[in-house]
């Protein structure tokens, strides 16, 4: 058998690994310069650094990357601030206002008896919360109470629409309904 030759840089022997693992982790810290912030810039020129009072950056090595500058906005012309006086074409008839709102509260108040009867059904199918069970429902309870809750959510909903088109109609001026009269 050869005898064994024991070199610094024999890695297969504990301390040529140790002695890579010293090498290799030396390696970077001689290649990376010491680097100074100034604000939002970085240096690593060590007298402009002192003559701008920067601090050292501690802690590990910094990649920076410059981004592209932003192409400067083309100049347009200001917008016209001023404004045109209006003219008296520009101002709606007040009887075909009129008009509008009471066809604008007519509409509302078809929609309003709409969804009154769409709470109505709602709330006659959801039965205080109490319907009575549907086929399977009689075996599967978690199926009607599924079906409770949809109902639950339809009264909902519907009294929503309701309360909204209340609303609605309340907002349009008094004079369209004096007109509808």
């Amino acid at each position: 058998m050869p005898p064994l030759r024991f070199s610094p840089l024999n890695f297969s022997s504990v301390p040529g690994l140790v002695a890579g693992a010293v090498l290799l982790c030396s390696l970077p810290a001689q290649a990376q310069e010491r680097i100074y912030r100034c604000g939002n810039e970085y240096t690593n020129n060590a007298q402009v650094a002192k003559s701008r009072n920067c601090t050292p950056m501690e802690g590990g090595n910094i990649t920076i990357v410059e981004g592209i500058k932003p192409a400067p906005a083309a100049r347009t012309a200001p917008a016209n601030t001023t404004s045109t006086p209006r003219s008296g074409n520009d101002r709606v008839d007040p009887n075909a206002q009129r008009a509008r709102d009471s066809d604008a509260k007519a509409i509302l108040e078809t929609e309003l008896r709409k969804a009154e009867g769409r709470l109505a059904e709602a709330r006659k199918a959801y039965a205080n919360g109490e319907p009575e069970k549907q086929g399977i429902e009689s075996r599967n309870y978690q199926r009607y109470l599924d079906r409770v809750a949809e109902l639950k959510a339809a009264v909902t909903r519907a009294e929503s629409d309701v309360a909204g088109l209340q609303r609605e109609l309340g907002r349009l001026p008094a004079a369209a309904g004096n007109a509808a009269r």
